[in-house]
């Protein structure tokens, strides 16, 4: 019976005491204006009017998506709109069709045998009113199941809404979990993978120590082969000249791959917002960070145990963050853009320090944006996730948030070619050659990764699909042979395609990708992998597992040919640490930036300067990008640090063989903490040298007294909501 009072009534909202996942609402009292007085015993209005006490408790059904009440009996909305009643033909003793109301499971059990007709308690609601339950969590998948995921506007997302990190937006209607059939056998792949060894074997990643057993055959023991992995003994043999010319070479690529970087940490810069992404150039002499206070700070790392600090440029006018950067072929123009059409190009130079030159990926030629008719979708306006120069310098592809991958033409200004080929965002473009620039890949939200030839795109088909993942990719990179590619992904799991391998677009446009996904909200909850459900469809080679990859679009890599022989993939996770793994899916090694960096600034610098999250009190760090130099055993990370991700990290972390007594503060150097800024340059300096964003080295990150507060924590919250105007908050300050 549908309730008449006013349409200005509310909802109630009350904790469940008992432990358990449902959500209790109960319905508000006579004073506070109800939308009906239905009681448990299925009174209505007119007899439940003299009852003083309060209406009946409602409980949400998490696993069957309804509201029922405390004896079983399910609660339905009507909305203003029209709503169709759903009634069953019941068949009676003489063999006629009598329509009834279904009715709940209870009754359906002690139907009589006669059918007669029950009424289900059915509650008024206005819009306004569902609104405000959709904002309670769990409470949008009851009305939101029908639509199947959808884009962003159609789930009531604002279209220019960040969709990864942290950022404001609309919480409870941007992403719902999907209910799918329980799944019995093996919800991942088996560890070690045979693929994996099988491509370990082959070559095409690293190298292999053959001389595992003695001349007569016997195994060699554990303690042995230990040994002859040590650098010293690889470099012994080499000296001497152990066999012969070929096996000196493979003793170099054996003794280079496996030096891992520790996670003691040569240097921590310090800066005063996340840091989104960092790279090293391909020849390893630059090395970029991108912050969320609109700067790049660029730094000469031709020594890469000796950095030098080269320049900083800002994105005016940007929108929440800098989301991605690209460095040309030859190092002398950086492209870097935020949640805008516009990309900027900067000079690398030190010495030109004129402003960076703006690109309007939406301006399609014609005179005006998307080919000269108007301002298409929204204005022209996109924002873009990722960005990738050409093999040769003359080209930029944009992964962005109105679905499309954008291919813009740096010597005529313009986007030369758009590709609408996902349903949600694209987060991560590159190109799958060095060589070409007609092979393409996107991964986008939509748990698809798409192979895009240029060559072919009359229909604005893909040429292929990589079906594995069951959430959004957050990160793709390709191998530059044409043939191998990686993804990150929100469903917690790294993996290896191979081209030859992909499924043909015919077969894969019969599969939904929305009938395999939750569409699973990283930002705001952790990956339940015990509900986990593989993707019937996964043509992928290896799944790589253990790190996490939420909160933000967290990235992943081959590691480099020179220092590597690109034995290992790597990624950034968001417990703090770098993870290396084996091409058959064993974990090689964990980086633990989060303890390198704990303590390395006072926590003033980052206390109380939470925006959207209540702070928890202890240091945490997610690694959102890492960066292996291509000719050293090093690398960087760019991470998001303090007690509400408030604060940035650039962490440089390099082999050691495990040797890490030259710490900051460890007495056994004799190494005077003051003495840091004296040092001729930073290679000088022992491990663990904090520094500024413009590597000068200041006390305080060393629990020294500060002689000059600066700006309190509140000021500088203040200042980087106006990044986007004045260009952020100056590290120096």
């Amino acid at each position: 019976m549908a309730s008449e009072r006013a349409s200005s009534e509310e909802w109630q909202y009350t904790e469940s005491s008992g432990g358990d996942d449902d959500m209790d609402y109960e319905l508000a009292t006579e004073d506070s204006a109800t939308p009906s007085s239905y009681t448990e015993d299925g009174e209505d209005d007119d007899e439940a009017e003299g009852d003083d006490e309060v209406g009946t408790t409602l409980y949400y059904d998490a696993e069957e998506g309804t509201f029922v009440t405390a004896n079983g009996d399910q609660i339905v909305f009507e909305t203003e709109e029209t709503v169709d009643e759903v009634v069953e033909e019941d068949e009676s003793e003489d063999g006629t069709q009598t329509p009834t109301v279904a009715s709940s499971a209870a009754a359906a059990s002690t139907a009589p045998t006669t059918p007669a007709v029950e009424t289900r308690p059915t509650i008024s609601a206005t819009q306004q009113q569902i609104l405000r339950l959709l904002q309670q969590a769990g409470i949008q998948s009851v009305f939101t199941s029908g639509t199947r995921g959808g884009s962003r506007r159609q789930r009531g997302v604002a279209d220019d809404a960040p969709e990864d990190d942290d950022a404001p937006g609309f919480w409870s209607a941007d992403r719902y979990r999907r209910r799918r059939p329980k799944f019995v056998g093996d919800r991942y792949p088996k560890v070690p993978s045979e693929e994996g060894s099988k491509l370990m074997a082959s070559g095409q990643f690293g190298t292999n120590d053959r001389c595992s057993h003695t001349a007569c055959g016997e195994p060699l023991s554990d303690r042995t082969q230990y040994k002859r992995r040590r650098v010293s003994y690889r470099m012994l043999d080499r000296e001497l000249g152990v066999e012969n010319r070929g096996r000196s070479r493979a003793l170099n690529a054996l003794a280079t791959q496996e030096m891992i970087p520790g996670s003691k940490a040569d240097m921590i810069i310090n800066a005063n917002a996340p840091c989104y992404s960092g790279q090293f150039s391909e020849d390893g002499s630059f090395f970029f960070a991108c912050g969320r206070d609109f700067k790049v700070r660029m730094y000469d790392t031709r020594n890469p145990y000796d950095w030098r600090y080269y320049k900083t440029v800002n994105y005016y006018g940007g929108q929440w963050t800098i989301t991605d950067a690209s460095l040309s072929p030859d190092n002398r123009h950086l492209a870097y853009s935020s949640i805008s059409s516009r990309v900027c190009l900067a000079p690398t130079d030190p010495a030109d320090d004129s402003e960076p030159t703006q690109l309007d990926f939406s301006d399609m030629g014609g005179g005006g944006s998307r080919g000269g008719g108007g301002w298409g979708r929204r204005g022209g306006h996109f924002g873009i996730w990722s960005l990738r120069y050409s093999g040769d310098g003359s080209e930029i592809v944009a992964g962005t948030s109105d679905y499309s991958v954008y291919v813009y033409d740096i010597e005529s200004q313009r986007s030369i070619l758009r590709i609408p080929g996902h349903s949600d965002d694209v987060n991560a473009v590159c190109f799958g050659d060095k060589m070409s620039p007609h092979i393409l890949y996107s991964g986008s939200d939509d748990t698809t990764l798409k192979v895009w030839d240029r060559r072919s795109l009359s229909s604005m088909r893909p040429a292929g699909m990589f079906l594995g993942h069951t959430e959004g990719l957050t990160y793709i990179d390709s191998k530059g042979d044409g043939r191998y590619v990686i993804s990150n992904g929100k469903d917690q799991t790294c993996k290896l395609w191979d081209l030859r391998r992909m499924i043909s677009t015919d077969d894969a446009e019969k599969i939904d990708p929305r009938d395999h996904t939750t569409s699973f909200d990283y930002r705001f909850a952790p990956y339940d992998e015990g509900s986990h459900t593989p993707h019937p469809n996964d043509c992928s080679l290896v799944t790589f597992r253990g790190h996490r990859v939420l909160k933000t679009l967290i990235r992943c890599h081959f590691s480099p040919l020179g220092s590597t022989n690109q034995r290992y993939i790597y990624s950034g996770s968001h417990d703090g640490k770098i993870y290396v793994w084996n091409l058959d899916g064993t974990i090689k090694s964990k980086i633990s930036v989060i303890e390198a960096t704990r303590n390395c600034r006072p926590s003033e610098d980052y206390a109380g300067r939470g925006d959207y999250y209540e702070s928890s009190g202890q240091w945490k760090t997610i690694v959102r990008d890492c960066s292996w130099h291509p000719s050293a055993p090093v690398i960087a990370a760019t991470s998001w640090n303090g007690n509400d991700h408030t604060v940035g990290t650039c962490t440089v972390h390099s082999w050691n063989d495990g040797v890490g007594s030259d710490e900051v503060g460890d007495e056994e150097d004799g190494e005077d903490v003051a003495s840091f800024a004296n040092k001729d340059s930073l290679g000088s300096t022992p491990m663990g040298a904090r520094v500024t964003a413009q590597l000068r080295h200041d006390g305080r990150f060393y629990g020294m007294p500060q002689a000059r507060r600066g700006m309190t924590a509140r000021t500088r919250s203040v200042r980087e909501r106006l990044g986007g105007i004045w260009g952020g908050v100056d590290d120096d300050e």
